[in-house]
């Protein structure tokens, strides 16, 4: 297998390397998107043999409004996940990286609806703030009426609630890890100038985390664009079409109403906004033109 040498350094790994994992890619997920496209310009109902289409899928598409409506609530819901997530995120990491007593004990247990599914933690959340029999029903001066899920304010609200409540962990962690890795040295050097804790973490701290927030941030928003099952499990899709994100709307056309061109046409839509997002977030933050290996630096 070739190695490249450079004059800089010693020798690096050949391109051969990185061809099972090309070769990996390539099936799983390069193949199955360009069949995505081809099939979001045909008619196929999964039974017969598809039917060129031209863009019939994307004119239906975008003179449906729960299509239209779908795709703004995806974008609300994922807005409203990075903005609660992530400050909870940032503190709870930034804690974690410290020495504090039992730190590690309940750090752990932190971390633990992280390693549920998330078909699991949304029937478990769905049994706790059940109307009839959950935690609602038996603390009407807290919930109301006690049905969550009988408005579009509160069935969002549950939502981002419940997937808060599961992936915070994850982001965490980043944050943790990129805390860890900022040289004490600064903080030593703060505190001989006379900084407190809350000066240090907003002028050592949040910038030496500059990496790691624009990888959470991007996370959370390929996450939060392509949530379905806490969807299906929650809310159904409803009240009505209340919470009818993209990838549920995908799902009942796909599997409710055998229209896979339209379904493959709402799933090529998405990859195509997650895209950009994701772009756009690394264009402003200036990920794309760093060159330092230190956080932040």
């Amino acid at each position: 297998m070739t190695r490249t040498a450079t004059p800089a350094g010693p020798a690096r790994p050949g391109f051969l390397w990185a061809v099972p994992a090309a070769v990996f890619f390539g099936l799983f997920a390069v193949v199955p998107l360009v069949m995505v496209a081809v099939l979001s310009f045909a008619e196929w109902d999964g039974l017969s043999g598809p039917e060129f289409a031209g863009l019939d899928n994307w004119r239906t598409l975008l003179d449906d409004p729960v299509m239209v409506k779908s795709l703004w609530l995806s974008v609300l819901l994922t807005l409203l996940g990075v903005v609660v997530q992530t400050p909870l995120s940032i503190l709870l990491g930034v804690w974690a990286a410290g020495y504090q007593r039992n730190r590690a004990v309940l750090s752990a247990l932190y971390f633990v609806p992280m390693l549920l599914s998330v078909a699991a933690v949304s029937v478990l959340w769905r049994a706790v703030l059940d109307p009839n029999l959950g935690a609602p029903a038996h603390a009407t001066w807290l919930f109301g009426d006690g049905n969550l899920f009988g408005t579009q304010a509160t069935a969002i609200g549950v939502l981002v609630f419940v997937s808060t409540w599961q992936f915070t962990p994850l982001h965490m962690l980043i944050y943790q890890g990129a805390a860890r890795a900022i040289p004490q040295v600064l903080y030593q050097a703060a505190q001989i100038d006379g900084a407190g804790t809350v000066r240090q973490f907003f002028h050592i701290t949040l910038p030496q985390l500059r990496n790691a927030l624009i990888t959470s941030t991007i996370l959370m928003v390929v996450g939060g664009l392509t949530t379905f099952d806490t969807v299906l499990i929650l809310t159904q899709g409803g009240p009505g079409s209340d919470t009818t994100i993209s990838a549920y709307y995908m799902y009942q056309k796909a599997f409710k109403s055998f229209d896979y061109g339209a379904a493959s046409a709402v799933a090529l839509l998405l990859v195509l906004v997650s895209t950009v997002i994701s772009l756009v977030v690394v264009r402003l933050s200036g990920y794309d033109k760093m060159r330092s290996t230190m956080e932040g630096l």
